[in-house]
């Protein structure tokens, strides 16, 4: 992930906000790498039938602690991979001749990477409220034939469930998000939309929700980033501690089975 605003970031200013996640916390690269075990094998699946190899260029949008990345050199064998983040501290045990490391804000109107043959960014432009407007400068760094890859999160609620500890944690850690950072999710289902409006070709997407089970990677993640972020899920009005700690224990229990929150990946091809 990537976009991280300085501590006391405003909500809304289009960072991903170090005041909930600093990337010198602890437990902050565990809690990324643990989602990156969930989601990691249905994004290299995908770039891998899409064609990344050993000819391409690639913009990893929000490198975060670097496996996309290593993947892209380790098994894609990519000619030159270009890494961004405003956090790239990351990435610092990567030291592969073909590495590019950007430390930049991709909200920048002023940056200019280059040109590639992939760019890749995942769980990142939900962060941004300038997104629209990002996407039509990714599509213009692509070389002809270059592949955009989108991934973001959408919420795929159980419309039965309301009242649930899990279900209200989960309601409010989207509402807090939102309410410090600027997270939105709305748009996410119209990416295929706005990259054929790019003039991409070849555009599709798939939803991927990844199974949620005790001691899972996914559930760690979950538990990880809920503690967190207490202070800002009580201050939506929507839980307490003790609902908070309901969830968590459910998290953890056997008994826990839930469809979780999604990610979708939408491609397209400049012609």
């Amino acid at each position: 992930m990537t976009g991280a605003s300085p501590p006391g970031g405003a909500a809304g200013d289009g960072h991903y906000g170090e005041v909930l996640f600093e990337p010198g916390h602890p437990q902050e690269a565990e809690r990324i790498d643990a989602a990156a075990l969930a989601y990691d094998p249905v994004t290299t699946g995908r770039l891998r039938t899409l064609g990344v190899g050993p000819r391409s260029r690639c913009l990893e949008v929000g490198a975060g602690t670097g496996t996309v990345t290593r993947w892209l050199l380790e098994e894609a064998g990519a000619a030159e991979v270009v890494a961004l983040d405003r956090d790239t501290s990351g990435l610092s045990a990567l030291t592969d001749p073909r590495l590019r490391v950007l430390t930049a804000d991709l909200a920048d109107e002023s940056l200019r990477p280059g040109t590639f043959d992939l760019i890749h960014a995942r769980f990142v432009l939900m962060h941004l409220p300038e997104r629209r407007a990002i996407i039509a400068r990714l599509a213009g760094w692509l070389n002809p034939g270059g592949r955009l890859v989108l991934a973001d999160a959408v919420e795929v609620a159980d419309p039965l469930d309301t009242s649930s500890a899990y279900r209200r944690v989960m309601d409010a850690m989207w509402q807090a998000l939102k309410s410090t950072i600027g997270t939105d999710t709305s748009s996410v289902p119209a990416y295929p939309r706005f990259l054929r409006e790019e003039g991409l070709c070849d555009v599709a997407a798939e939803l991927f929700c990844p199974p949620m089970v005790a001691g899972s990677p996914l559930a760690l993640f979950w538990s990880e980033t809920w503690n967190r972020m207490r202070p800002e899920l009580e201050e939506t009005g929507r839980v307490d501690g003790a609902v908070i700690d309901e969830a968590l224990a459910y998290l953890a229990s056997p008994r826990f089975a839930e469809l979780g929150p999604g990610m979708v990946m939408a491609w397209g091809r400049r012609p």
